[in-house]
């Protein structure tokens, strides 16, 4: 069986519901090699995944997902072998952080306005010492029995555009890139095709934009990708030259995705941290050590 890799998966450091050890043993028992952490704006959970990864006997990918915008529509970027100690990247990280929390404040405000009103203390808490996001809002409208599942309150409130949504701070993709690869990462766009609906943020010119600004791959093969829509995406990243991913983006119990769902191959991976100019970390080896 080809070595295979897991390049996003989240946990409680950002909106995710499992530990990072979690990650690590449903992704052995699924069988990968490695696995990444790309956590939302933050690189807090990257001690605890790169031991666990250590006694598991998997490669251990250090990732961030970083988040911006164009057009008041997000665009993630997956960020590789960063260095956490970027001083311009963790300015950025802060400052989403903090954005968030403001943001989760307005949100519950509106909330309230349209009679489906949720503390946002018991949000924070529900966050933990992860960086506030929506989905932690909507667990707390689960809780407060107003929306059956993480999907309704999305689809009714919290989606960009919805009723309860607020317009955030948000760093342009282009500038994203280019903070993730000034910070020595190798730079790949999420799920580009999941925002697809007509008006969508990732055109084709905004993708010839990220190209130029240094981005090295694109997320192809994801869940929420169709067919139709991974083989369009797949044809412009192999226009560009770019790097074509695969994973899971496994949030736990939030989403129903599977760790291993979509993966990348091991050489894959290791083309992708050549591309990457901080060699601070380990290099990838595609033969892990047996626990």
């Amino acid at each position: 069986m080809p070595l295979a890799f897991d390049l996003h998966t989240h946990t409680v450091h950002s909106d995710g519901t499992t530990a990072p050890e979690d990650n690590v043993l449903l992704a052995k028992e699924v069988g990968l090699a490695g696995v990444a952490l790309t956590d939302h704006d933050t690189v807090s959970g990257w001690t605890q995944m790169r031991d666990a990864c250590a006694r598991h006997g998997l490669a251990f990918i250090p990732g961030i997902e970083l988040s911006t915008e164009r057009d008041g529509r997000s665009v993630h970027l997956l960020g590789y072998w960063v260095n956490p100690e970027d001083a311009a990247l963790r300015e950025e990280c802060d400052r989403l952080r903090n954005e968030r929390s403001r943001r989760a404040v307005q949100i519950c405000e509106r909330l309230d306005d349209l009679g489906v009103g949720v503390d946002v203390a018991r949000v924070r808490a529900l966050a933990g010492t992860a960086p506030i996001g929506r989905p932690h809002i909507a667990s707390a409208m689960i809780e407060a029995g107003h929306v059956p599942d993480v999907q309704t309150a999305f689809d009714r409130y919290l989606a960009d555009g919805g009723p309860a949504y607020v317009p955030k701070y948000a760093v342009d993709p282009v500038r994203g890139v280019r903070l993730l690869a000034d910070a020595g990462g190798a730079t790949v766009l999420a799920h580009p095709g999941v925002s697809e609906d007509g008006g969508g943020p990732v055109t084709p010119d905004l993708l010839d934009e990220l190209a130029a600004a240094g981005l090295h791959g694109v997320e192809v093969d994801h869940p929420a990708h169709e067919p139709d829509v991974a083989d369009r995406w797949r044809q412009m990243a192999n226009a560009h030259g770019l790097v074509v991913t695969g994973a899971s983006d496994f949030h736990g119990e939030r989403k129903s995705l599977h760790i291993g769902e979509r993966t990348t191959t091991a050489a894959t991976v290791e083309h992708l941290q050549t591309l990457a100019s901080n060699k601070m970390h380990d290099r990838i080896s595609v033969a892990p050590t047996a626990s």
